[in-house]
């Protein structure tokens, strides 16, 4: 007997054979995979309580982002067309925002990633230029609630923002504001008690990571007091990684700057998840790969305009690199299906080559290669008896699929995250023909617009909505 039974899809394993069944099911009992095989063999041996017809549709693992940012979704689009959009972060997280914006937000992110099909994420507590929300542990408690409530799996990385030190925050009641400094060690504490307190939480799916803002030794030398300083800060980080035994997630390598840490603060390793990573020294290649550090890729990022990650030189030397959304904001969303065929296209037209990065190899980033940055992949990843029931299935019944055949090709080139119509965790379904059971979505975006403009209340505005006198007609702003 199964609790779930998906039978008659096309069913894509990523398994360690990389099988491709195109009468394929699924039976899941609990919260694990049973049973995988072809539809006339699982439905023989198989009754279950709930069956899904997956008839031309694709049955694949749910995909896995690499890094993105909480706090970027309510802020899409603001400041994208000129220097402002650093300012918006770092006034709205560090001074304008409310244990009600991070709520929202979080709905609103993992709303977005469910919708899309995207069910294990990880989530810096911030951005900009790395100003995290780590004054005070309410903050990541409503961020965690709310992720919990949608249900898919999430990562939330906190730690030292970057600084000054002591750093500036506000806190809001109504409308009156109180500012304050926090020190590095408050910083520490704080995210100590994000750990405790949420590290584990929804069964699991809700977990903590940690963050370190990335040191830039390529724009100026790092020496004297200012090494001994970020050594102290990696020294308290590390020893909460090790007590934890949590991942250490980092943004905007480039560089030399993954050289630094591993010589200079003990940071690589298989826990290390490095974002970015453009224009890196062939040294640093053979370092990720020879230390296990995973580096997360952001192919339609703005970073990724600037620099180039060197995604086939890495997996050619043997590092694990994963896809990664780098967040629902300032021009760009949590669709992975979108970031897989920009992944294609960005080192083909580097190489001038269309043979670089097959789309089996694209689907691995963004399934089994994640799970293995996040050190899941015994649980998750991929469609195997005895992992989580972590599935979707996206629904090839539509005109940019046909004629159906070849579905890894079709799934990777032509699908996006409206295609999706299904998604199962830990073997509750939270989606179905598009419908989500766990939350109200239009309540989520009606928070989300309401706290946008709460935020912006408190805040100097000034450019945040501004075109630039090029912005129509010109081929340059």
């Amino acid at each position: 007997m199964a609790d779930i039974l998906i039978k008659n899809g096309m069913v894509i394993t990523v398994d360690k054979d990389r099988r491709v069944l195109m009468d394929g099911a699924v039976a899941v009992e609990n919260d694990r995979i049973i049973d995988i095989g072809e539809t006339d063999a699982i439905v023989k041996a198989y009754d279950a309580d709930i069956v899904i017809d997956a008839h031309k549709m694709a049955v694949l693992p749910g995909l896995m982002d690499g890094h993105a940012h909480a706090g970027h979704s309510i802020l899409r689009t603001l400041g994208m067309h000129n220097e402002t959009w650093y300012k918006a972060c770092n006034n709205i997280y560090a001074q304008g925002s409310t244990e009600e914006y991070w709520a929202a937000d979080a709905a609103l992110l993992n709303l977005e990633r469910l919708k899309f099909g995207t069910t294990c994420g990880i989530n810096f507590f911030g951005g900009g230029d790395s100003i995290m929300r780590v004054d005070d542990p309410k903050y990541a408690k409503g961020h965690c609630e709310e992720a919990e409530k949608v249900g898919v799996r999430t990562f939330l990385a906190v730690g030292l923002r970057r600084g000054p030190y002591p750093s500036l925050y506000s806190e809001w009641v109504g409308d009156k504001k109180r500012d304050y400094t926090v020190a590095v060690e408050k910083q520490i504490s704080v995210s100590e008690k994000i750990i405790k307190e949420n590290h584990g939480r929804g069964n699991g799916r809700i977990k903590i990571a940690t963050m370190f803002p990335t040191p830039h030794p390529e724009r100026a030398p790092i020496v004297g007091k200012e090494l001994e300083d970020v050594k102290y800060q990696s020294k308290l980080t590390n020893e909460l990684i090790e007590k934890y035994d949590l991942m250490l997630t980092m943004d905007g390598h480039n560089t030399s700057t993954i050289k630094f840490c591993h010589e200079e603060l003990d940071m690589s390793g298989p826990h290390c998840v490095y974002n970015h990573s453009t224009e890196l020294l062939e040294e640093e290649i053979r370092l990720c790969a020879e230390t296990g550090t995973n580096i997360s890729h952001s192919p339609s990022a703005v970073a990724s305009m600037i620099g180039r990650c060197p995604v086939t030189e890495l997996i050619e030397a043997g590092a694990n690199v994963v896809m990664a959304s780098d967040a629902g904001a300032p021009d760009r969303s949590f669709d992975m299906f979108r970031h897989m065929f920009q992944c294609k296209r960005y080192h083909g037209r580097h190489f001038r080559d269309s043979g670089y990065l097959p789309p089996g190899k694209i689907l691995e980033m963004t399934t089994i290669d994640g799970a293995k940055a996040f050190r899941l992949d015994d649980q998750i990843g991929s469609l195997e008896k005895g992992k989580k029931a972590d599935i979707i299935l996206v629904d090839l019944n539509k005109p940019h699929f046909y004629p159906l055949n070849m579905p890894v090709d079709k799934v990777t080139f032509f699908a996006n995250g409206n295609d999706v119509d299904t998604v199962i965790v830990d073997g509750e379904i939270l989606m179905q023909g598009r419908e989500v059971k766990t939350v109200d979505e239009y309540a989520i975006m009606e928070a989300a617009q309401e706290q946008l403009e709460a935020a912006l209340g408190r805040i100097d505005t000034t450019g945040l909505y501004d075109l630039t006198k090029n912005y129509w007609g010109k081929s340059h702003y």
